[in-house]
């Protein structure tokens, strides 16, 4: 089974949301037909069974990475991180604010989170500008952990954000790609 094409069949794009010209490619239908979930759970379990790639932890980006992370986590037998919108956590934190199209937003990570030496994968749902993403990966860094991989369900490599990243020295994995559209 092509698991790209499958998930990309399950998937639903909302034309012009959330501004005109925007093509919103949703992940909802992914996650609510347990079947198509466990195959998308599946392929990134799968993948980070294998002991070059096990994390030590899995740290999921608000709000959407919660999701896919904390099963992803739960499967592999790992600790789950959640990397949140600023003054969502309760406890000391450390913050990192990154660029938007228009404007700017900071998450923050409690600084108990991952400790040096943790090899964290970093889940989130889609890639598009990359700031999101990379703003979780200088935190984690920051408490002296090591990003070993970034994953996302899909790459929209057209906004940049896959190469920027790579271009930064993360390695990315992605079960979807839209490009061109």
């Amino acid at each position: 089974m092509d698991i790209s094409a499958y998930l990309k069949l399950h998937m639903r794009t909302v034309p012009d949301w959330p501004a005109p010209g925007v093509q919103f490619r949703d992940i909802t239908p992914l996650l609510q037909n347990p079947q198509v979930f466990r195959v998308l759970i599946d392929a990134f379990v799968h993948r980070y069974m294998a002991a070059e790639l096990k994390p030590t932890v899995v740290a999921g980006l608000d709000a959407r990475g919660f999701i896919i992370g904390s099963v992803v986590a739960y499967e592999l037998g790992l600790g789950f991180v959640p990397i949140r919108k600023k003054g969502k956590l309760p406890f000391t934190t450390v913050a990192e604010t990154y660029e938007l199209e228009y404007g700017s937003a900071t998450v923050e990570l409690h600084t108990d989170a991952v400790k040096p030496g943790d090899r964290v994968l970093l889940i989130d749902d889609l890639i598009a500008t990359g700031g999101t993403m990379m703003a979780g990966k200088k935190l984690l860094e920051k408490l002296g952990a090591t990003v070993t991989e970034g994953a996302a369900i899909v790459d929209l490599p057209e906004l940049g954000g896959s190469q920027r990243l790579r271009d930064s020295g993360l390695p990315l994995f992605t079960l979807v790609d839209f490009a061109g559209h």
